[in-house]
């Protein structure tokens, strides 16, 4: 057998054991609803989906590394970052991972494409939709896009812990940004009875030379937020000055304790582990949004007032440089 096999076996296994996190985390809500009538069910299953997904992504980054090795004591020099295909562990891990979170992604929008069909036909018929049905179909709207972002994130956390070159700005239309990402949660919004809006200062915002997918995801991990949040309403406001552009996420939730919004970016950190309860999210998505904004330049804060106060409300600032001279 060629000494490559046992790679190739690691490889193929990562594959099949990182699909299995991803089916996992997708029907966990699902599945779990019937099997138990808790969240403390729903939440195990969904863990397991995420240690299966970290799993084979080690499992595929450890093939690729033996590989490497191999190679460099085939060549009798010892492996390096400059070696070979010039790339180190993050990086090999990183294209991976944007390889299968693609993958990953088509079935996702056949899955949310048959429940929108499955969802109108419903509405077309006369007869009355049993409620747990109209339940499953708006727990999977509402997943769907939570197990992309949950991908992305842990894609762009591999991402920070690789060294990177400066960026070079490029030209954004953080307006086309926006509405993109509005435009993803306008049905989730829809089904939860909340609406979401946006709009620019100017109208005709027009280019920064920024980083567009590091906005796209900031700018989603705080409207996912918000939408979890909101009572029945999300705004998303963009403006900027002859130096930077702001883009502001606001929602008319219950806001945030002052003693709470001095952790809130804190890597792993929600407010139920301050409480000892079960935590509902990995905390991770405001730490990534905020060490992405600061990588390039920027900043990310939080301004919010909590019940009782009856102008409650949360709200999230994102100011970058325009990079316009």
């Amino acid at each position: 057998m060629p000494k490559a096999a046992p790679q190739r076996i690691a490889r193929v296994i990562g594959i099949i054991v990182l699909i299995a996190g991803g089916v996992f985390l997708l029907l966990s809500p699902l599945v779990s609803a019937r099997l138990f009538s808790s969240l403390w069910g729903v939440e195990p299953v969904s863990y397991l989906g995420v240690l299966l997904v970290i799993i084979g992504l080690g499992a595929i980054s450890v093939s690729y590394y033996a590989d490497r090795r191999l190679a460099g004591q085939a060549s009798g020099a010892s492996p390096g970052p400059s070696q070979g295909s010039g790339l180190n562990w993050s990086e090999t891990t990183q294209q991976y991972f944007e390889l299968f979170d693609h993958d990953l992604g088509r079935p996702l929008r056949r899955i949310l494409g048959r429940e929108r069909e499955l969802r109108a036909i419903l509405r077309a018929s006369e007869e009355t939709t049993d409620p747990e049905v109209v339940g499953l179909l708006d727990e999977i709207e509402r997943q769907v896009p939570n197990f992309r972002l949950m991908m992305a994130n842990i894609r762009v956390l591999v991402q920070l812990e690789a060294p990177q070159a400066p960026a070079t700005p490029q030209p954004v239309e953080p307006a086309q940004v926006v509405r993109r990402i509005v435009d993803r949660y306008t049905p989730i919004a829809t089904e939860s009875g909340k609406q979401i809006v946006w709009w620019a200062e100017p109208s005709e915002f027009g280019l920064v030379y920024s980083d567009s997918s590091a906005i796209e995801h900031i700018v989603t991990n705080l409207v996912d937020n918000a939408m979890r949040f909101a009572e029945s309403q999300v705004e998303v406001r963009i403006t900027k000055n002859p130096t930077h552009f702001f883009i502001r996420v606001w929602d008319d939730g219950a806001g945030i304790s002052e003693q709470y919004q001095r952790h809130i970016f804190d890597r792993g950190w929600t407010p139920e582990v301050a409480r000892r309860e079960e935590k509902v999210s990995s905390g991770l998505g405001l730490f990534i949004a905020r060490t992405l904004a600061r990588r390039f330049d920027g900043d990310l804060t939080i301004e919010s007032t909590a019940n009782p106060d009856p102008e409650h409300h949360t709200e999230f600032m994102l100011s970058l440089p325009s990079h316009i001279d």
